[in-house]
């Protein structure tokens, strides 16, 4: 009789069941820790492709603002028709966002920018779209630099 049971190999029915009530367990404990993860991570590589964005279009303006003579109260504006440059007759540096697309090497979608007048073409606050999230970035002195993510 000893002999028979010895001769069965595998695992019973409720062994296998066990296991499976153990694995969906743990499973159940992990998924909502990992999309935490997962979306903590989309939201830095937005917050990240903000800033190349930043950088960018404030190099283009610090490029065009050394053109221009010194003391010279000098306005940024933001303009899809024309070429990016400083215009010395108007004082007045214009920034085209494909330019500003091409420097970030970005794939999304630049929105609104602002730039604020009393700090000599500082980026006051902008706007960046990609994969369904929004990124605003904006910038004040008493504040610093703040970036606020959203669904967009």
């Amino acid at each position: 009789m000893f002999k028979k049971l010895k001769d069965k190999k595998g695992f019973t029915l409720v062994e296998l069941i066990v296991v499976l009530v153990i694995l969906a367990i743990l499973a159940a404990l992990l998924v909502p820790a990992l999309t935490g993860y997962i979306d903590k991570a989309k939201e830095e590589s937005i917050k990240s492709e903000t800033r190349m964005v930043v950088m960018a279009a404030q190099t283009l303006i610090d490029e065009q603002y050394a053109k221009a003579p010194v003391n010279t109260v000098v306005t940024v504006k933001v303009d899809d028709s024309a070429a990016t440059g400083y215009d010395s007759t108007n004082s007045e540096i214009t920034l085209k966002k494909s330019d500003i697309e091409n420097l970030s090497e970005t794939k999304g979608t630049i929105g609104a920018i602002t730039i604020d007048g009393t700090t000599k073409g500082k980026i006051a606050s902008l706007e960046y779209t990609n994969k369904g999230k929004k990124c605003t970035y904006t910038y004040s002195a008493a504040n610093g630099s703040n970036y606020t993510v959203a669904n967009s």
